[in-house]
Parts: structure tokens; C-alpha cells; sequence
């Protein structure tokens, strides 16, 4: 397994892309939306447990969706913010480890890397309940993500496996649901990065007198929306990781 010297474990939804992990359904049972917003808005609030999130998911799905209308829905869809496949091809110039941690699920990773959506990551961390056969295009690791807890376990999995300095380690986040990983990585003394970062963050922070390091666009902002010229870039937060990483 190559060497790496250091990781970035990033959650996607609302995150990297302005997109929540049901969209892929609900472009296809438009009728669900009141249901999954809600099941989205509770986990992510840590209202709920991620398994209760998804058995409450299964009852209300149909069946399981193929990889093709996966694909029509990328095909119509599928979008970042600003500089997010920028950064990741940075990330792998410089050696280091990309990990996408998201509770999505790993089949939409799947055909995302299939169709050449995004740089190819060696790793994705996601909830495995939608899963694809395998292909070349698939990353060297898939860590099952099963409760929210799991971002952190996995994020260490990842360094384990891919021999990672201890303490190399930058956390990317929007939600409450991310502040487990938040507080696992402050533990450690990792650099915690929000992305348009949402009240409930916020709260978990500070309840936990966690400091967030990086703020990348406003608070709670959606702003894929409008001019692209004007969005917050993720390429803007890459002076203050080299200089905790020491690159």
C-alpha cells in the first residue's frame, strides 16, 4: 500500500456538492421528498442514529435502484462547489489521502468514478446498503459506514491501512451529523474544516469547546447557485493546510 503523508477525510453531502445522499431517489419517486428531508434533517441533527435513518429509509423504498438510473440521474444532476475536483487532484499531487466519509451510499461512488465525475480517490468511506459488482473504477478501499460514529473509526481505519503519520489528519464537515468526526479528530490534533457549516455544527463545537480552524463560504450557504465565479472555492483553504501539514 502506497505511503501517504497525511489524509483528508471529507463528508459530501451538503459538503462537497449541494446535494443530499436520498437526491439519486428522489429524482426517480419524486413523492418520497417529505419523508427522506426528514429522515436527512433528523440524523444529521443527531436526532436519530444512522441505522434508525436507514430502516425508516427501506421501508418507504421501492426496489433497489440499478447503477442505470444512478447514471440518469448524475447525467441530469450531478454538480460540486467550486474547486472540489481541484482539490482533490491537489490533495493526490501531494501525497495525500483523499477519503470521502459520507453516510451516502457507496453505489453512487461507484458509477461517480465510473463515468470519470470526479479524480479517482484510493478510498470512500459510505453507507453500503446501495452496492455495485465491482469494477477497475472502484477505490483500493470501501470502509462500511454504518452509524455516524463510523466516520471517525474509519478515518483511523484509512490511516492504518495506508500508513499515515499520527496527527496528519484534516476533517471536512457541514453538519451536527459530522460532529463526531470533528470531536475524534480534535482528539488527535487534526485540522477541522467546515464547509458552509450549519447550525448544528456550530452547537456541537462549542458544547464540546471543539475550535473550528477553517470555514470555507457562509454559514450554512448553498451557493452552488448564481455566478460560479462567485461561489466559495475549496482551493482557497489549501495555504493553511500546507502550513499545518508542514508541506
Amino acid at each position: 500500500m502506497s505511503n501517504y503523508k497525511a489524509i483528508v477525510s471529507s463528508d459530501w453531502n451538503e459538503c462537497l456538492a449541494p446535494t443530499g445522499p436520498f437526491d439519486p431517489i428522489l429524482f426517480h419517486y419524486p413523492d418520497l421528498e417529505p419523508s427522506l428531508r426528514s429522515i436527512f434533517k433528523r440524523y444529521t441533527s443527531n436526532e436519530i442514529p444512522l441505522s434508525r435513518a436507514m430502516r425508516e429509509l427501506q421501508s418507504l423504498l421501492p426496489p433497489e435502484l440499478t447503477a442505470e438510473q444512478i447514471d440518469a440521474y448524475l447525467e441530469d444532476s450531478f454538480c460540486t462547489y467550486k474547486g472540489v475536483p481541484q482539490f482533490i487532484d491537489w490533495c493526490r499531487e501531494h501525497d495525500i489521502l483523499f477519503l470521502i466519509n459520507t453516510t451516502a451510499f457507496y453505489g453512487f461512488f461507484q458509477r461517480v468514478l465510473a463515468k470519470d465525475l470526479l479524480p479517482r480517490v484510493a478510498a470512500v468511506s459510505a453507507h453500503p446498503m446501495l452496492c455495485y459488482p465491482e469494477s477497475g473504477s472502484d477505490p483500493d478501499r470501501f470502509y462500511p459506514l454504518l452509524e455516524i460514529e463510523d466516520k471517525g473509526k474509519n478515518t483511523a481505519k484509512a490511516m492504518a491501512d495506508f500508513r499515515i503519520p499520527k496527527g496528519k489528519v484534516v476533517v471536512v464537515g457541514d453538519s451536527g451529523g459530522d460532529g463526531p468526526h470533528f470531536a475524534w479528530a480534535g482528539s488527535r490534533g487534526g485540522l477541522l474544516v467546515a464547509s458552509r457549516p450549519k447550525s448544528t455544527l456550530e452547537a456541537y463545537c462549542q458544547s464540546r469547546g471543539l475550535s473550528i480552524d477553517i470555514r470555507i463560504g457562509a454559514a450554512g450557504e448553498d451557493n452552488i447557485q448564481g455566478n460560479p465565479e462567485e461561489q466559495a472555492d475549496f482551493m482557497d483553504c489549501i495555504p493553511e493546510i500546507e502550513a499545518f501539514l508542514d508541506l
